[in-house]
């Protein structure tokens, strides 16, 4: 048996005892509303920081959050969770305000459009978009931006690391890292952690395979794409310094550490760390899971010793 953290059992325990029904089994508008409901039982507040609604050209929607006080101008492009179908700012308000406040940096929260009502790029399209917005320095985000960070957790660290191979080296500022949490990187997988940790750990091989047919539209001949399968892309050579974190729990480790193992091959100055006895999504219930923020400080610590 793989190893547990008794908050995680504790945690996996309770939602045995109360079954509800998969993903698979809901409308995509079922699915958001659940996936809301599950972030206000299990996630901390959000806390007090300073925020801003914006519509970026092209309609897309944004949330800027800026800290006390700040460390430079270097802005963390975040793109949240969710399986490019259930996430949106509000299910990621309190995890994006966190990172403003603990890394010193302001966070510009990006709204891409979701699936199955947009499908594959529209998601990679909007978040390309928005990053190239703020590398602008636009007068909505107060003060000159000097770099940006790309981020995101599982489809929105899969959006991450495609933003960065595609943008690195062709922006007015530079992207001065990258932080993968819990990144979908090879819509390929099929084995390995994808079956070992596909049911009972929260997500399942059965509901991701729900979420890569709701935005690729059974387009398995583009899963190689590397806007789809960034493990894929044919050369990861001059990508700026990577911050990767998966967990053991997680259906999608092995496809992070897979993809962690190509940047450090390809001379990408890398920290990985795996949480173990972590389960996927952990970010977005650090109420119901209390050492997920320890985690994501030492995710912090580490990104701040790269920025460094």
């Amino acid at each position: 048996m793989p190893y547990v953290r008794p908050d995680v059992a504790n945690l996996l325990a309770m939602m045995a005892a109360n079954p509800g029904p998969s993903f698979t089994e809901m409308t995509p508008a079922e699915g958001r509303a659940m996936y809301q409901g599950m972030g206000q039982m299990l996630e901390l507040p959000r806390g007090e920081i300073s925020s801003a609604d914006l519509t970026l050209p092209g309609g897309i929607k944004a949330r800027l959050y800026t800290p006390p006080s700040l460390e430079d101008g270097t802005v963390v492009a975040y793109y949240h969770g969710g399986g490019w179908v259930i996430g949106d700012l509000e299910t990621h308000d309190p995890l994006c305000a966190e990172i403003a406040r603990t890394l010193g940096r302001r966070v510009l929260a990006v709204d891409y459009r979701l699936a199955p009502e947009a499908r594959f790029p529209a998601a990679a399209e909007d978040c390309i978009a928005a990053t190239r917005w703020l590398a602008g320095s636009p007068a909505e985000v107060g003060s000159a931006v000097t770099g940006i960070i790309p981020a995101g957790d599982s489809a929105g660290g899969h959006m991450a690391a495609l933003v960065t191979r595609e943008l690195h080296g062709h922006l007015p500022v530079p992207i001065v890292a990258q932080w993968l949490i819990y990144p979908v990187t090879d819509m390929t997988a099929a084995e390995g952690s994808m079956v070992e940790m596909g049911d009972g750990y929260v997500l399942t091989k059965a509901t991701m395979d729900w979420f890569i047919d709701a935005y690729m539209n059974g387009a398995t001949d583009k899963y190689l794409h590397p806007w789809a399968s960034p493990l894929h892309a044919e050369t990861l050579d001059g990508l700026p310094p990577t911050m990767l974190l998966t967990c053991g729990l997680d259906p999608l480790r092995d496809q992070g550490r897979a993809y962690a193992g190509r940047l450090i091959e390809h001379g990408v100055r890398t920290i990985f760390r795996e949480a173990s006895g972590q389960i996927h999504g952990c970010f977005t219930m650090r109420q119901g899971i209390p050492s997920a923020q320890d985690d994501l400080a030492g995710c912090i610590a580490d990104l701040k010793l790269l920025l460094a």
